[in-house]
């Protein structure tokens, strides 16, 4: 797979409580945080207090290869209790240059909610791209080991994917 392709993960997880439940948990932009290995804090931008579509908020993130460093994001799909999805922008070019356009997103990431028997499917997913990031910085060294790279990175976020889906479900149960 080549980062033009627009290489995609996802994960999903079963939780026993209800969609509102787990919608006001995955809504929370700022309670997420605490259960990603990346994004350690958000602040939200133009007098936004919540996700809304075109609401926009600062990502603080950690990471150990590339540092840290400051993401914008902003909510492109809001179907209260169904569907939260949200561009990722490099906004002090890090990468590049500074971006603001969705275009020029980093990756695109969702949390789509389905009723299920006993509680609600969570799913989380990502497409990385189509704008520059940290991994098109190691791509451009290492080209011939492009997809490796891809391979690595999409694994490395599943792992982090699971571990903000398995604190959603500990949030969402203990409530209900």
């Amino acid at each position: 797979m080549r980062y033009s392709d627009g290489p995609a993960t996802e994960r999903e997880i079963h939780i026993a409580a209800e969609p509102a439940r787990v919608w006001a948990v995955v809504s929370d932009i700022e309670e997420m945080s605490k259960g990603s290995p990346e994004l350690k804090r958000t602040e939200w931008l133009d007098g936004a207090t919540g996700p809304a579509l075109g609401a926009r908020y600062i990502g603080h993130n950690e990471h150990p290869i590339a540092g840290k460093g400051r993401t914008m994001a902003h909510i492109t799909e809001f179907e209260p209790g169904r569907r939260l999805t949200w561009a990722v922008l490099d906004v002090d070019g890090r990468f590049g240059d500074p971006a603001e356009a969705l275009e020029k997103r980093m990756a695109t990431w969702s949390f789509g909610l389905t009723p299920v028997e006993g509680g609600t499917l969570l799913r989380e997913s990502t497409v990385i791209g189509p704008g520059p990031s940290g991994l098109t910085r190691v791509i451009a060294k290492m080209p011939e080991k492009e997809e490796a790279v891809i391979a690595y990175r999409l694994r490395e976020m599943g792992e982090g994917m699971d571990a903000t889906l398995r604190a959603v479900k500990e949030t969402a149960e203990k409530a209900e």
